[in-house]
């Protein structure tokens, strides 16, 4: 499960949410507030190798874009986490779903 997400993050970007939260509930067991915190807290260390490749290596990441984009994604994960801990789970394992095959289908149509 760690190499797929290791993999998936160097090779999209993703791997927190769309590889080892499902993997975490579907192999696991995981409640869904259990496997996103598990998943956020493994992620910060793939993420920081992730980007320091893809910079340092490849020259693939604008800094200053970086950090822009964290500065409202911040107040994004405080809302998104007391959100999350007022639904039930099935809520948010549904809403999950929803967005995975809509992104799913947003890929295949561009």
């Amino acid at each position: 499960m760690g190499t797929a997400a290791g993999v998936f993050s160097g090779l999209f970007g993703v791997g927190g949410g769309t590889v080892i939260v499902p993997l975490l509930i579907f192999w696991f067991g995981y409640g869904e507030r259990l496997a996103t915190g598990t998943s956020l807290a493994a992620i910060v260390i793939i993420a920081l190798l992730a980007a320091a490749l893809q910079g340092g290596a490849y020259g693939n990441v604008q800094v200053v874009k970086g950090l822009l984009l964290s500065i409202p994604a911040v107040g994004g994960v405080v809302a998104g986490t007391a959100l999350q801990q007022r639904l039930p789970q099935r809520a948010i394992s549904l809403l999950f779903a929803v967005l995975l095959v809509i992104v799913a289908m947003e890929l295949i149509i561009r």
